[in-house]
């Protein structure tokens, strides 16, 4: 008796077992779902235009950004040089020096600014990239005051509107689609 009770008891557990084994193999054999792909293809993608454009914009959000770090101290340095040339304590060499760092930078502020009307006018005059001009829109506007501002010798000042135009690239840039959705 005690013989029979554990041949059922044996059988009984293999039957288990087998059928746990055969219930995790149907489960391993049913199509898993996973989720939608993220692949990019051709319909999610901006247009050629508009991926083009946020690159000019990224660089020139850049080269404004380099501009203003690098414009600070010497802007501060013109305008100390300036305000020592004015009491006469220093030398006619440092006062021409000072006077060829002024046009280096106020030449360096129209080639910056060209970059920016390049860039303002690209976005007046193609299609796709009209819907962000209100974001860009008076970059070029405020290169000119920045301009004006190194012309009339406020160094320091003429950074204010390069800021300016700074956040407005940056947030050009948050509203244009990035082509690695």
């Amino acid at each position: 008796m005690k013989i029979i009770r554990s041949f059922t008891l044996v059988f009984v557990f293999a039957t288990l077992f087998a059928a746990v084994v055969d219930a995790q193999k149907t489960a391993s054999k049913r199509p898993i779902k996973r989720p939608a792909s993220t692949k990019t293809n051709a319909a999610t993608l901006p247009p050629l235009e508009v991926r083009a454009a946020r690159v000019k914009v990224s660089n020139q959000l850049s080269n404004v950004n380099q501009f203003i770090n690098i414009l600070g101290p010497v802007s501060q340095n013109i305008e100390a040089l300036d305000n020592d040339a004015r009491t006469k304590k220093i030398s006619q060499q440092s006062i021409d020096l000072n006077e060829a760092s002024k046009q280096k930078v106020i030449t360096a502020i129209r080639n910056l600014r060209a970059g920016l009307v390049s860039l303002e006018t690209e976005f007046k005059t193609k299609p796709d990239l009209k819907i962000y001009l209100i974001k860009i829109q008076g970059i070029s506007d405020l290169a000119a005051q920045s301009e004006d501002s190194a012309l009339a010798g406020k160094f320091v000042a003429s950074r204010d509107p390069l800021r300016t135009i700074a956040q407005k690239l940056n947030d050009t840039l948050t509203a244009m689609p990035n082509a690695e959705l």
